[in-house]
């Protein structure tokens, strides 16, 4: 009887101080005593903060997501150059050139394909049945190859995106695109806010000191690369390249053969870069 009193008094214990901690740490910070959060309401009183913001807030009145001003805090300083090579040499409009490498690969094997003289690698994950620890695996093998990180994912999905941008990609390429709202998912999940939606999952190490910061910088250092493979997708062709964050569309021959069942790909299609004249 003893033990089992004591036990729930430990785990009562043990929750509560694990709720305190919950409630002291946001994104890996540990406010716990160190912390002040001047705009908290008092235990049990509703501030009214949706309707009223706090005064000498920019954003006034009552929240509205369509009509939200975002802050500078994160903005580029001005004057930093691009050093992604890849986004770079497209600017440029030079051609760059790549190694395709399966997800279930050995970093070995990555690594003398990065350091071959290519510009990116195209770490196959749509049809490669490799996990993301296989992928971590060989980006951290050699983060300072030649050659700039790299994957094709499976569609435009927060899960695989977040993965392939927190480890490192600099090329990002989303297949089988059949719509702009697709087209939107997959540049949603890209960037980081405003342009985006990606959540901050902390800088690669290897981009520790790139020119204005890895957060404030990446969003104008990606490519990403949207493959148009369907009837649907060629409808709205134009509409998806000129979405701001795509970098460039690709009809693959071989899905387009499936697609519109003929043994080639649709004459009138071909690579498109679209916004890598001006960073995003």
């Amino acid at each position: 009887m003893k033990f089992a009193i004591f036990s729930a008094a430990f785990c009562a214990a043990l929750l509560a101080g694990t709720s305190a901690f919950a409630q002291n740490v946001d994104d890996g910070v540990d406010c716990r005593g160190s912390c002040d959060f001047p705009l908290a309401a008092k235990a049990g009183v509703d501030s009214q903060a949706i309707k009223q913001a706090p005064p000498g807030a920019v954003n006034q009145g009552a929240y509205d997501m369509t009509k939200w001003k975002y802050g500078h805090a994160f903005d580029a300083p001005n004057g930093t150059p691009i050093w992604n090579p890849v986004k770079l040499k497209m600017m440029q409009g030079g051609k760059i050139t790549s190694v395709s490498i399966a997800g279930t690969d050995t970093p070995a094997h990555y690594c003398a394909a990065a350091n071959s003289g290519v510009d990116f690698i195209w770490t196959e994950m749509q049809h490669a049945p490799g996990t993301w620890m296989n992928v971590a695996q060989m980006w951290n093998s050699c983060p300072y190859a030649k050659a700039v990180p790299g994957s094709r994912i499976p569609n435009a999905n927060e899960f695989d995106e977040q993965h392939a941008m927190d480890m490192g990609a600099l090329w990002l390429e989303v297949p089988m695109v059949r719509s702009v709202a697709e087209a939107q998912e997959a540049v949603k999940w890209a960037y980081y806010p405003p342009m985006g939606g990606r959540s901050l999952g902390g800088a690669p190490a290897q981009y520790a000191n790139v020119p204005g910061g890895y957060r404030n910088t990446i969003n104008a250092n990606l490519v990403l690369t949207l493959m148009i493979e369907t009837l649907d997708g060629l409808r709205d062709a134009d509409k998806i390249a000129a979405l701001p964050g795509v970098s460039a569309v690709l009809p693959p021959r071989a899905t387009w053969a499936i697609s519109a069942a003929t043994s080639r790909a649709i004459p009138t299609m071909s690579v498109r870069s679209t916004s890598c004249t001006t960073p995003p």
